[in-house]
């Protein structure tokens, strides 16, 4: 069975740890680990090639060395001319400044307070799918959209030493609100973006913190999925 970066690092959010939903850089690292699963499955001659000569690379302007330092924006395209691609251990795909976007990838996780975050989601969704075609090159960019959506029965947030525990009455529970947010991110989101895919999970965000997928399986298998018609489109398109 097929295990994908992607996957593990999303589990790695919440499993054994408090999740901090206000932290900006968590989308932005699960969405650079959807290009090491497309160079890891291998379906795509053109976008194998380009990450092994490094003419391709993930966006990111920080210039320091080490895994700590990968900020990409969940872009991947063609490196600025006269630049030098970085390339940290244990990934395979390079990063630097990118002259054009080829594929965008946004990320957003709605944990608690759903509903009322939907709006907010979907805008941002919105933007962003505009702004990855304002930085395409002479073909329009391949635009991924991920959401992670919270159907645990209670959970908690966090502001400062401050702990928010749903209680299913004014400040509801995920479980009551996942299914009509999932319904109104997808209705708004789903046909501005190449690809999209839910990311239903279970976390209550209390000690031990744990963490369970809503279906595996089926997720792995959408996500598969997923990752070959990139992988197909991308050398139609590139």
């Amino acid at each position: 069975m097929t295990e994908y970066r992607l996957l593990e690092e999303f589990r790695g959010l919440f499993e054994g740890k408090k999740y901090v939903h206000r932290s900006s850089t968590l989308g932005d690292f699960v969405a650079m680990h959807l290009f090491e699963d497309l160079v890891a499955l291998n379906r795509s001659r053109k976008l194998t090639r380009a990450v092994a000569s490094k003419t391709r690379v993930l966006n990111a302007q920080n210039r320091l060395k080490g895994i700590e330092a990968r900020r990409g924006d969940g872009t991947f395209g063609e490196l600025v001319p006269g630049e030098t691609p970085l390339t940290d251990a244990g990934y395979k795909v390079s990063r630097g400044p990118v002259a054009t976007v080829e594929i965008g990838v946004e990320v957003k996780i709605v944990a608690k307070a759903m509903i009322k975050q939907s709006d907010r989601v979907i805008g941002d969704f919105q933007k962003q799918v505009l702004e990855f075609q304002r930085r395409s090159g002479s073909s329009p960019p391949l635009c991924v959209a991920l959401v992670g959506i919270n159907y645990a029965e209670q959970t908690t947030s966090y502001e400062g030493e401050r702990s928010y525990p749903t209680d299913g009455r004014k400040n509801r529970h995920p479980c009551q609100e996942a299914p009509e947010a999932r319904r109104r991110i997808i209705s708004k989101v789903g046909p501005v973006y190449d690809e999209m895919l839910v990311l239903a999970y279970r976390g209550t965000n209390v000690p031990p913190y744990p963490f369970e997928w809503l279906d595996y399986d089926a997720t792995r298998q959408e996500y598969g999925a997923l990752l070959t018609r990139i992988s197909r489109e991308y050398d139609k398109r590139f």
